[in-house]
């Protein structure tokens, strides 16, 4: 892998901070690489005798090299290599918040000799310099999109290199094996005979933690992506309502009248850690009014995307034909019937086609039931339950992708082995498993895959 060729030009800059017109108070436009230090004494003019070194802030005035117009009031960050977040010197410029102060910044430090920076190019670099792995590399990205406290706190995990170490301890162990191995073939006559039951221990080990680490993908995925629900039913059962208790927010219209709701409302809420992009959809019904039709149509679409469909009835009406077309269309998805103003049943059994086995009875209009529509929420993904606090790492898609192929080349030594095939033939399965679980941590990763990773992540970081 070509080092130069994916770090580029040697200074890179950009704006390392949200530029919101009329909401952020402080810019940050961030510089790394040799001319970073010349650039900013170039365009800093630091009040008084204020030291100019490594981890100070100064304070002071960015003017024009040439004219000495002046650009901002700012703050001066110098942070010398190697302690520095990309080991490389970097200074950064703290100017008033907006678009201009910052956007001028940027260009009088393009115009000194830095070029923009790609995209994740800051993060990169403290990569590629050694400074962090590529699995704290992922999770810095994580931290930034991260939707819930757990999500983040899982990222925070994988910055402090919990993830990382996991992986080194069953590589090192491989690797271990491997030379073991690899030894006894070209010195088998010099050397005891290998204890084939103690490497099968040891693979067997690997493995299980292997398994383990893996089974963490699918719950890592709910917190870091979350959920899409869709409220779907006929007009006036109470979607709008149990929207607005749910989210305790009056985003919905709720009338007496069906056919209220015209267009998809969206609400973000965090249940058991797992963000939930809940969505109430149009009545679905038969109508020739225009723009309700649009809205049912855009209804349907939305339960067809959802990860999870609350089919909601009006249990005082009890279920119907209606109801009966509704899930034929829902039915390949995740369903949870909602029974719904339970309070105006007076004890009504309400019959259901028995196929459903999740049921929920509430009272949206008087907050009644919604911790039990959550828990049977959480119950109903991954089978049966998830424990968000008890997640110390997880691994995402393409670390999942990855340690699948470990596991399957692992699975493949230990049936080698269990049919007594030459030693030649456990190397090569082993080297498959020692490839895998070192692109994990970027021991062993292609340029394509770096590229990959880190076109995903903001200009900035």
């Amino acid at each position: 892998m070509n080092r130069k060729c994916l770090v580029g030009g040697k200074t890179i800059a950009a704006i390392a901070s949200a530029v919101v017109p009329q909401q952020g108070s402080i810019g940050i436009v961030r510089v790394s690489g040799e001319k970073a230090l010349e650039i900013a004494r170039q365009l800093f003019y630091a009040r008084g005798k204020q030291i100019w070194e490594s981890h100070r802030i100064l304070y002071g005035y960015i003017r024009h090299p040439q004219t000495q117009k002046l650009v901002d009031e700012a703050l001066l960050l110098i942070m010398l290599a190697p302690r520095s977040y990309t080991r490389e010197d970097v200074v950064e410029f703290h100017c008033h918040g907006g678009i201009m102060p910052v956007q001028q910044v940027l260009q009088l430090c393009l115009e000194l000799g830095a070029r923009l920076a790609n995209s994740g190019e800051f993060t990169l670099r403290a990569f590629l310099n050694g400074r962090i792995d590529l699995t704290q590399a992922e999770s810095i990205s994580e931290i930034v999109s991260a939707n819930s406290l757990e999500a983040s706190q899982i990222a925070l995990a994988g910055l402090e290199g919990k993830l990382a170490q996991s992986i080194r301890a069953l590589r090192a162990t491989c690797l271990d094996i491997l030379v073991e191995v690899e030894v006894r073939i070209d010195f088998e006559e010099d050397l005891p005979p290998l204890n084939e039951g103690e490497i099968s221990k040891e693979i067997g080990e690997v493995l299980g933690r292997v398994k383990e680490i893996l089974a963490t993908a699918q719950r890592g995925e709910l917190l870091r992506t979350g959920l899409k629900v869709a409220i779907v039913g006929q007009p006036n059962v109470g979607k709008s309502s149990l929207l607005n208790a749910w989210s305790r927010s009056d985003r919905a219209i709720v009338t007496d009248l069906p056919g209220t709701t015209r267009d998809v409302v969206e609400s973000q809420l965090v249940v058991g850690g797992i963000p939930i992009q809940v969505l109430d959809t149009a009545g679905i019904r038969e109508t020739e009014e225009r723009v309700e039709k649009i809205g049912v149509e855009r209804s349907r679409r939305a339960a067809a995307a959802a990860d999870l469909v609350l089919l909601t009835i009006d249990a005082a009406v009890g279920w119907t034909n209606f109801d009966t077309a509704i899930y034929e269309e829902v039915k390949s998805r995740r369903v949870i019937l909602v029974l719904n103003k339970i309070d105006l049943a007076k004890g009504k059994e309400v019959k259901y086609p028995a196929e459903i086995t999740k049921v929920v009875k509430t009272a949206a209009a008087f907050n009644e039931g919604i911790e039990d529509l959550e828990q049977v929420i959480l119950a109903s993904v991954q089978g049966g339950e998830i424990v968000a606090a008890d997640l110390e790492i997880a691994i995402n898609q393409r670390q999942a992708a990855v340690l699948t192929e470990a596991k399957i080349a692992l699975e493949q030594v230990v049936e080698t082995i269990n049919n007594q095939l030459p030693l030649d033939f456990w190397t090569i399965d082993l080297r498959s498993a020692i490839q895998a679980l070192g692109e994990i941590t970027g021991e062993e990763v292609t340029e394509s895959v770096l590229e990959r990773i880190f076109s995903k992540f903001c200009i900035g970081k």
